[in-house]
């Protein structure tokens, strides 16, 4: 769908630029997951319910990433490289807002390989009233890498955190008008494995063996 600015609606930003220093030498955005790299399983789960898609990495990681996107259907996403490399997650969603076609982002990590679209969907649905809309699950605080951000508010909030050496992804989001998902509201269109990270090597196996039980 495109809005009449000629921006399409709904935009993904999938955060792959930091330096998976708990995944060891490699990258764990290209790391193979049950024979798919990790950010091709998370780009392949949301680009159904969105319009434009963007991948926020480092310039040394686009080689890489592009590869790793590669097949049938290839996915049209572009790429929204940081300026300055690895000044965290705040940053690089700044980086992709620039970045994004769409009036509103789903912004994920590429570390989660279980994203559902349903909540992703949904996430975008409740968002329509306000400038973000934010999953939290009840013992744990805001879900900020797996939310939908208004792009206009929310880049300005996010460049005013950078200004002030800000790096919490909470600073900006609390600038904004933003409704809480809780998890009741969650569980009906995902199960909480949609926020699970692929941090560590441990990690990869277990996310391994479980989708070799699917």
């Amino acid at each position: 769908m495109t809005l009449e600015t000629g921006r399409t609606e709904r935009t993904a930003i999938v955060l792959a630029g930091g330096y998976s220093t708990r995944f060891g030498e490699a990258d764990k955005a290209v790391a193979h997951l049950a024979g798919t790299p990790m950010i091709r399983r998370v780009v392949d789960r949301i680009e159904p319910v969105v319009d434009d898609l963007v991948v926020n990495c480092r310039e040394e990681q686009v080689p890489a990433i592009r590869d790793a996107l590669e097949g049938n259907p290839e996915p049209d996403a572009s790429f929204a490289v940081d300026p300055i490399p690895d000044r965290g997650p705040m940053a690089g969603i700044t980086t992709g807002l620039r970045a994004a076609g769409g009036a509103d982002a789903f912004v994920v990590a590429c570390d989660m390989p279980f994203v559902d679209p349903d909540l992703a969907a949904h996430l975008f649905d409740r968002a329509a009233d306000h400038e973000a809309a934010v999953p939290r699950l009840d013992d744990q605080w805001f879900q900020t890498t797996q939310a939908v951000y208004s792009v206009e508010p929310m880049l300005a909030a996010c460049e005013r955190a950078l200004e002030r050496d800000e790096r919490r992804i909470v600073e900006p989001l609390l600038e904004l008008d933003y409704v809480v998902v809780d998890e009741d509201e969650i569980r009906e269109y995902a199960a909480l494995e949609t926020f699970e990270n692929v941090n560590t090597r441990t990690e990869l196996e277990a996310a391994i063996d479980r989708l070799g039980d699917e």
